[in-house]
C-alpha cells in the first residue's frame, strides 16, 4: 500500500512536481487505447534522468509495488493499464536524443523520445528511420520497442525489432543491464535485446536504446489504385507480391473506411470505390520508375478502375496523412471502437478480406477493414457501443472468429499491437501450453516478486 512516507520518498527522488497523487491525475493514466476496463493506479511518477529512474524501480521493488511503465499510452492491447494501487512510471521526462551518429548510422535515445520527432531529426541528417506506427506523432520509442510496433513501411523495411541494436535497462533491483552494441554485428552473451523487444515492460525498464539508421531513399513514387470490387483489390495485393516487387508501402482500405476517412480528412478519396490500394515504391530512381510502371500495369491487369500517380510530394503527403487518420476517422462514428490486427501470410490476403465480410454479415456488425495488406497485416475495425450488452456479445464472438480464421491460415493474433491483457487469453491458441509455462518461468526468474507490469502477455 502506498502511504505518505512512500510518497515522500518518491518525491525526494524525482521532485514533488513529478509525483501525481490526485484522483483527477490518476484517472488520466488508468487506461490506454484498448477496449479494456480502466484501473486507477496508486501513484504516478515521472523520472527525468537515468539515476532517478533506477531509484524509482528499486523503491518499487523494496516495497513490492507493481510498476507499469507508460509512454504515450497509445498502445491497443491494454499493456499500459496499471495495477490497482500500483505505480505508473511515465517516460516523457526521459526524452533526449543522446546521439545521432552519421558516420556509423546509429542513434542512442532515451525511451520517452517521440517517434515522429526522432524520425525528423534523423532525416535532417540525411538518414532514415523507417518504422512508422500510425501513432508516431505522439507515441514514444520506448513504447514502440516494448510493443515491437510496425507501421505502413513494414512491408519493405520491417518493424521496430529490425532496427534495435541494443538496450540498456534496469532490472527489478534497479541495477543497469547492458545488451547489444553500436556495432553492426554483436554476438556477445545472451541476446537480451531480443528478449526485451515486445516484452511490454514485464522483464525490465528501458533506460537507453540504440537504433539502427539507414540511408534515406533517393527517390519515391506514390499511387492510388481504385477498385469497384473488393476482391479485385485484395487479389492485386497478392499479385504485386508474387511479381517479386516489394513496395515501401502497400495499403488497403475498404469502402466503409474510405467514406469515413474522406469525411474526416477531405483528401479527395473516391467515396464510390469498393476499395483502394495506396502504394509507394522507393529506392534508386531508375529502379523506382521501373517498379512503379510494373505495379501500375499489374493494377490495371487485375481490374483497377483507375490508377492515379501522385504528381508531387504535396499530393502524396495529403493521401498518406488521410490514410494515417483512418483510426481517428472511424472512432468518430460509434462510442466504442475495437481495432484488431490479426495477420496472415500475404498470399492469403484475398481469403482474409472475404472472411472479414462474412464475419461482419454473420454477426450483424459494422466492420471497417484497412491496413498493411502488403505484409498480411489487416486492421478489422469493429464499430459498436459497449453499453449495448447484446451487441457486445456479438462483438466478442466476432473477435474470436477473426482470430480463429487468421490462425487457421497460418497467421498470428497480432502483427504489431502486442498482447497485453486484451489478447493474453488467446495466446495458447497460437502457441502451446508448454510455451506459456516456459514464458512464465522466464518471468519468474527475472522478476521473482512479479512487480514489472504483472498480468500482461502471459497472465497472472
Amino acid at each position: 500500500m502506498i502511504n505518505q512516507a512512500l510518497i515522500k520518498e518518491f518525491q525526494n527522488i524525482t521532485g514533488k512536481d513529478n509525483v501525481l497523487t490526485q484522483k483527477a491525475d490518476l484517472l488520466t493514466y488508468s487506461y490506454d487505447a484498448a477496449v479494456v476496463e480502466p484501473v486507477l493506479p496508486g501513484l504516478v511518477v515521472r523520472p527525468v534522468n537515468s539515476e532517478s529512474l533506477g531509484r524509482v524501480v528499486k523503491l518499487c521493488c523494496e516495497n513490492n509495488l507493481p510498476l507499469t511503465v507508460r509512454g504515450a499510452g497509445t498502445n491497443l492491447s491494454g499493456g499500459t493499464v496499471p495495477i490497482v494501487q500500483g505505480v505508473v512510471v511515465l517516460t516523457n521526462g526521459l526524452n533526449k536524443i543522446i546521439e545521432i551518429n552519421e558516420q556509423d548510422m546509429y542513434a542512442v535515445v532515451q525511451p520517452g523520445v517521440v517517434t515522429a520527432k526522432f524520425a525528423a531529426a534523423v532525416e535532417a541528417k540525411g538518414l532514415f528511420y523507417p518504422p512508422d506506427p500510425g501513432s508516431q506523432a505522439v507515441s514514444t520509442l520506448g513504447g514502440n520497442v516494448a510493443e515491437n510496433a510496425g507501421g505502413l513501411r513494414g512491408l519493405k523495411y520491417g518493424v521496430t525489432s529490425d532496427y534495435v541494436m541494443g538496450i540498456q535497462f534496469f532490472d527489478t533491483q534497479g541495477e543497469i543491464v547492458k545488451s547489444g552494441s553500436k556495432t553492426v554485428k554483436c554476438a556477445t552473451g545472451y541476446n537480451l535485446t531480443g528478449l526485451m523487444i515486445g516484452s511490454e515492460g514485464t522483464l525490465g525498464v528501458f533506460d537507453e536504446i540504440i537504433l539502427k539508421l539507414i540511408p534515406f531513399p533517393a527517390h519515391r513514387k506514390a499511387m492510388m489504385a481504385v477498385f469497384d470490387e473488393m476482391s479485385k483489390a485484395s487479389e492485386t495485393v497478392a499479385a504485386i507480391i508474387a511479381s517479386r516487387i516489394i513496395p515501401a508501402t502497400l495499403e488497403f482500405m475498404d469502402n466503409f473506411t474510405i467514406r469515413a476517412v474522406e469525411d474526416y480528412s477531405r483528401a479527395g478519396l473516391p467515396t464510390d470505390a469498393a476499395a483502394l490500394l495506396l502504394i509507394e515504391v522507393d529506392g534508386h530512381p531508375v529502379q523506382v520508375e521501373e517498379d512503379a510502371q510494373k505495379v501500375e500495369q499489374i493494377c490495371n491487369k487485375m481490374g483497377a478502375r483507375s490508377v492515379r500517380v501522385a504528381k508531387d510530394d504535396a499530393e502524396r503527403d495529403k493521401v498518406w496523412a488521410a490514410r494515417r487518420s483512418a483510426l481517428s476517422a472511424l472512432a468518430k462514428l460509434k462510442p466504442t471502437l475495437v481495432l484488431e490486427d490479426a495477420t496472415v501470410p500475404r498470399s492469403r490476403i484475398p481469403e482474409m478480406v472475404q472472411a472479414m465480410q462474412d464475419i461482419a454479415k454473420q454477426y450483424n456488425l459494422s466492420i471497417g477493414t484497412f491496413g498493411h495488406a502488403g505484409d498480411g497485416n489487416l486492421h478489422p475495425t469493429i464499430l459498436t457501443d459497449k453499453r449495448n450488452k447484446e451487441e457486445w456479445e456479438r462483438v466478442e464472438a466476432a473477435i474470436d472468429a477473426i482470430f480463429d480464421k487468421a490462425l487457421a491460415m497460418g497467421g498470428t493474433l497480432s502483427g504489431e499491437h502486442g498482447t497485453g491483457i486484451a489478447k493474453s487469453r488467446f495466446l495458447e491458441k497460437e502457441t502451446s501450453r508448454a510455451t506459456i509455462v516456459y514464458s512464465k518461468q522466464i518471468k519468474k526468474a527475472l522478476d521473482p516478486r512479479n512487480i514489472l507490469n504483472p498480468g500482461k502477455i502471459i497472465g497472472g
